[in-house]
Order: C-alpha cells, then structure tokens, then sequence
C-alpha cells in the first residue's frame, strides 16, 4: 500500500445546497444593515451584494460551516469570508440594547419579572494553556459562557458578554451587576438553582461561608486539636486510628483491614463431621 500525497485526476469540487432555518425578517436586518454600514464607510464595491454576505455569515454562525468550504462554494477566498464575519458580528453587537434600557422597557410595558439563566455556548478545543480557563468542569467540554435574561413569555431581552465557560453563572451576574439594575427597575427574576446566594454580599466573608461545603467530621477534628476516637473507622477498608498506648503494647496483635467484600460461606467436607 503506497501512501500518494496527489490528488486523483478526475477530483473536483463538489457544491451541495443546505436549509438554514432563519426567518425572511433576520436576513433582511442583516443585509439593511449592511447596507447603511457600506454607506456611512463610502464603500463602493464589494465581491457578492449584501443579502449574499448575510446569507455567508448566517451559515457560518448557525452551522458552523469551515470558512474554506464556504468560500469555495462561493468563488471567494476564506480571508474575505472571516473579514466580512467579524464585520457582521460588529454590527450587531453595536446594536445590542444595555441592560438598564432593556429592563426600563419591560417596566414599562407592566412586567414584573424576568428570566435569568446562564448557558454554554460549545467551541473547539485549542492547543496551549490560553485555552484551559475556556475548559467547562459542569459540562466537561470546552466554549463560553453567557448569561441571558427573557421576559415572562422567554423572549431575549439582554444577553452578555461571552467569558471563559469555566465561569460561574453567579460569578457572571455578580460582575455584571444584575441584582443592581434589577431593583433600579423594580423588577424581579425567576432563577434556577445555579444563583442561590446571589444575594449575598460578595465582599462579606459570612455571605460567602454559606456557599462553602461543609468539612468532613475528620477535618474538623484535626483542625480543632482533638484526638479522633479509637474506634472510629475514616474509610472503609483503611486502619483506624489507634491509641499510643496500643501501639506501645508490643504484645498485641497489630490491627489488620476489614475487607471490603464479605468472606465467602465455606461449607463443611463429609469427613470434617
């Protein structure tokens, strides 16, 4: 068996048609404003027109197509399809509304609550220890976190900046002072049970000792300065701690492990009766 670094003769570049399940409506906002940000930078021409563009960068956002793929389809190169995916992404970040703006609207439309809730959005796995805060323990892969706030009926009024997915969900609300802008509202929110103690005061050791665990009863007795029990086992299958004065018994017979299996029922031989 030959390994050929060549391609064969008759290759060529397959084009295949996909669903991208978006409404009419999201496209044209993208593609409008894509249009008005070409005007205001006087940019006169372009390789595709705009609804081409946000068509491009909704694939790649929503399916996350490989850029070489997506420019091979379209007789582009990569380096223009990231260029014109990080524009986009500009765009519709300058137009995310604030958190104080957003929860003034929902006080003023009669809500009184809203939704908060914290998720993972999944990406690939990098080389290098740049990527190990991005590492997600509660879902054991790596991406970033959001924190994302709904009105009543769950649609999207606020969402946040993307941080590391190692990031605590009551760790992204603290920072982005949601409690604060949700009694500037007066408004209140529906949680799971991922933000007990987001009430508390960062700053007051109290506050934080009620989300700590608990030791266990052998900590707390080595930290306290108490002698453990004789008797007491600290796991099963390990020896327990014994006394100086059985151990200063040369005579005794030294402790051995319980099994952690139970020994096995030996029956009786005829001859043995």
């Amino acid at each position: 068996m030959t390994n050929a670094k060549e391609h064969a003769g008759d290759t060529v570049s397959q084009v295949y048609q996909c669903r991208l399940p978006l409404s009419t409506h999201t496209l044209n906002y993208l593609a409008d404003l894509l249009r008005r940000h070409l005007k205001a930078i006087r940019s006169r021409w372009r390789a595709l027109p705009p609804g081409r563009i946000a068509v491009i960068v909704l694939a790649v956002l929503r399916h996350d197509q490989r850029l070489a793929d997506m420019a091979g389809g379209n007789d582009i190169s990569a380096t223009t399809v990231r260029r014109w995916r990080d524009e986009l992404i500009g765009l519709l970040a300058a137009r995310a509304p604030r958190l104080d703006r957003a929860l003034k609207k929902i006080a003023e439309r009669g809500g009184e609550v809203v939704l908060i809730d914290g998720t993972l959005i999944p990406t690939q796995r990098r080389t290098g220890r740049a990527n190990r805060p991005n590492c997600s323990g509660k879902h054991r892969r790596h991406g970033l976190h959001v924190l994302a706030l709904t009105d009543e009926r769950g649609r999207m009024i606020w969402i946040s900046a993307a941080r590391p997915g190692r990031t605590h969900d009551i760790t992204a609300a603290r920072r982005d002072h949601i409690l604060a802008h949700l009694r500037a509202a007066g408004l209140g929110a529906l949680a799971d049970l991922g933000f007990i103690g987001l009430d508390d005061d960062g700053d007051n050791p109290r506050g934080r000792h009620r989300l700590q665990s608990h030791p266990c009863p052998q900590a707390r007795t080595r930290r306290e300065g108490r002698q453990p029990h004789p008797d007491r086992r600290t796991r099963p299958g390990r020896t327990r701690p014994r006394p100086s004065e059985e151990l200063a018994d040369h005579h005794r017979t030294p402790h051995r492990p319980r099994s952690r299996h139970p020994p096995a029922s030996r029956v009786a031989r005829p001859d043995e009766h």
